[in-house]
This record gives C-alpha cells, sequence and structure tokens, in this order.
C-alpha cells in the first residue's frame, strides 16, 4: 500500500516554523494517508466519489477493481457505458469518465506531462476535465503525485483544523496564504495534520466557527 511520505525534514520545518502546529505533530505523531500512484485510477476514483458517502464510494471502487485490475484507457472504453454504470455510479459520472478515457487514448491528454508540470499548471490541466473541479486537481496532486505544498483553500476540513488550532472564528483568504506562507515549501504535510485535527485526533481541541 502506498502512503504519502514525509520524514524528519518536513517536520522540523515545521516545527521550527509555528509552536502550536509542533504541539499537534507531537500529540499526534507519524500519519500516515494512503495514496493512489496511478495517475489514471486517480482520476476515475476521484470522479466517482464526488458528492457520495465514504462507504459507497469504496464499494464502488472495489466492484470496479475486483473485476477489472488496474484501469487504464483501453480498458474503461471497451467496457463501455453500460457495464461501466452497473457498478453502481451515475450516468453523468460514467460520461466524465468516458470523456476522460477517450483524451488519455487520443493523445489530447497527456497524462505523463502532468509530471512535468508545475502545481499550478498540473492543477489547471486536471481541472480542464469534465468533472474535475480545482479542490479534486488538489487532491489528485497531494494524494497521487505527492507534491510537498498543496494547501487547499476550498478544503472544508482543513479549514476546521486551523480554526481549532489556532482558536479562530473565521478564515479568510488574506489569513490561510499568511499560514500557507509560513508552512510552504511543506504545506501538504501541514495538511495532513489539519485534517487529523479536524478528525477528532486531539479530542480537546473545538471548532470556534461562529454558529450561523
Amino acid at each position: 500500500m502506498c502512503y504519502f511520505e514525509y520524514g524528519d525534514k518536513e517536520i522540523n520545518y515545521l516545527k521550527s516554523k509555528d509552536k502550536k502546529l509542533a504541539e499537534v505533530i507531537d500529540r499526534i505523531g507519524h500519519v500516515n494517508r494512503v495514496c493512489m500512484n496511478n495517475l489514471f485510477e486517480a482520476v476515475v476514483n476521484s470522479i466517482i466519489g464526488q458528492q457520495i458517502s465514504t462507504k459507497a464510494h469504496v464499494a464502488i471502487w472495489k466492484r470496479i477493481k475486483d473485476d477489472l485490475g488496474t484501469l487504464d484507457a483501453p480498458k474503461i472504453l471497451a467496457l463501455g457505458r453500460e457495464k461501466l454504470q452497473s457498478y453502481g455510479t451515475t450516468w453523468r459520472k460514467v460520461d466524465y469518465i468516458m470523456a476522460f478515457a477517450e483524451k488519455v487514448h487520443s493523445g489530447e491528454f497527456d497524462l505523463a506531462a502532468i509530471n512535468t508540470m508545475t502545481d499550478e499548471e498540473a492543477i489547471a490541466a486536471l481541472s480542464s476535465l469534465k468533472g474535475i473541479g480545482v479542490w479534486t486537481a488538489e487532491m489528485i496532486l497531494l494524494f497521487c503525485l505527492q507534491r510537498p505544498d498543496v494547501f487547499s483553500f476550498g478544503d472544508l476540513a482543513i479549514l476546521r483544523g486551523i480554526r481549532m488550532v489556532y482558536h479562530h472564528k473565521d478564515i479568510s483568504r488574506e489569513r490561510f496564504e499568511r499560514y500557507r506562507k509560513r508552512f510552504s515549501p511543506y504545506c501538504s504535510v501541514a495538511s495532513l495534520y489539519f485534517w487529523a485535527v479536524a478528525g477528532g485526533a486531539i479530542p480537546e481541541m473545538k471548532d470556534y466557527a461562529e454558529r450561523r
């Protein structure tokens, strides 16, 4: 199984930059987050998982993988729309996945080129695909390409984690960018810890967001 890779270099840097985050890191320890190192599969998986429960997402993905093994464009195109939909996803998502597979198969979308792009270029390229928005592209950069400096303002759990650690009632874009600058070039590791906090890894921490 593939996990997001980080070590003492990233941890020591982040701890030197922020005392509160240092305390969080010491409390939580190493965070193991599963990654998916096949970019084609990561895009398909991301499309399938949108706006459904984690349980449903895992079940659909398992059925596809059990049946097909490693996914690629020719395999998806040979499968056809009806068979793909039969695994439990929606017709709209089927269309997104088929369109993506067609672009990869024709060479219109170059998967290999993504690896040579900057983060900004890769996000733009991925989010040009139907069914892939900026947040999803950012998650692919982090959990597939293992880019080290991903920090998503569109991720509600990261915002929640920041509020919990620093006792903020809200996180403006300006405030978020100050944190990004502080944690760069290892924002991805900081993200892992804010996700952990948001998920209850430190029970006594609470969300200070104003009730609406």
